[in-house]
């Protein structure tokens, strides 16, 4: 494997893992443009996911393990739940839709959507949502306001990510935005969501993981390295940035995105997965 094409695919993954604009929809362009795609090596795939959910799990360590503390220790006493117990049970129920959907149609949303036409659409009708919620909704509430309809409806809504070049984060964060949450505290919310789907990903996927060649090792190295270190970086600054500014930037992105692949449509398509 190339270490350039490595350590590219790599950075597609961190950066569109977690921003607003669709990983898959940008690996299957990555593919069309490369003829390589991380769906090429199933081990290299892995250790991609794996990136990502260290990253993820890494950069909420803090969060995540109060929940899970809380969580336990109602379990244990068998008595009230606190509410940071509530909302660690809110985050379980709302992985629920996409791990249904996951385990029963993942397989058939990723062929039947995965053509770089389809993936233009997506990013198109995403974009538009983006514009629209940020423009007509004015949302309120706060991260401690959400309740199990909340978590259900953006768990609905994460589902919908399976097909490639809607973003997970995209319309998590829109369908935040659609039951009153702040921008911010809806991107939160997103992130700490996708925890048990990314998790789930990489431990499905390595299961089914092979062993490299010792001169594959290297490259599957600074694949994963790029991967952690821009995801981690991609949170950050989507956290950062939704405090102060709007979604439009992404959304304009992902318009222009999609009006270059459907104008190259006719070249990209017959190298297309």
């Amino acid at each position: 494997m190339n270490i350039l094409i490595a350590a590219l695919a790599g950075l597609v993954q961190g950066l569109t893992e977690f921003l607003p604009v669709s990983s898959s929809g940008h690996l299957v362009v990555l593919h069309a443009l490369t003829k390589f795609s991380v769906e090429d090596d199933v081990t290299f795939d892995v250790a991609l996911h794996l990136a990502t959910a260290i990253a993820v799990v890494g950069f909420f360590r803090q969060e995540l393990l109060s929940l899970v503390r809380a969580m336990a220790l109602a379990v244990l006493r068998r008595g009230p739940w606190s509410p940071e117990a509530r909302f660690g049970g809110l985050l379980l129920a709302g992985s629920v839709p996409a791990a249904l959907v996951g385990a029963l149609a993942e397989d058939w949303l990723a062929a039947t959507f995965r053509s770089v036409g389809s993936v233009a659409v997506a990013l198109a009708v995403v974009a538009l949502l983006m514009i629209a919620a940020e423009r007509y909704l004015r949302p309120t509430r706060t991260m401690d306001s959400v309740k199990m309809k909340d978590a259900l409806v953006i768990g609905c809504a994460q589902a919908l990510a399976l097909i490639p070049g809607v973003s997970r984060s995209g319309i998590t964060i829109i369908a935040g935005l659609r039951q009153g949450l702040q921008r911010e505290a809806a991107a939160r919310f997103s992130f700490l969501l996708s925890v048990p789907v990314v998790l789930g990903a990489g431990v499905k996927k390595l299961s089914t993981a092979g062993a490299l060649p010792l001169e594959e090792l290297f490259p599957l190295a600074v694949g994963f390295v790029v991967a952690l270190v821009s995801g981690w970086w991609a949170i950050g600054f989507l956290l950062r940035f939704v405090k102060h500014a709007p979604l439009n930037i992404f959304a304009y992105y992902r318009l222009a995105v999609a009006g270059v692949l459907l104008l190259l449509l006719p070249w990209l398509a017959p190298y297309a997965p």
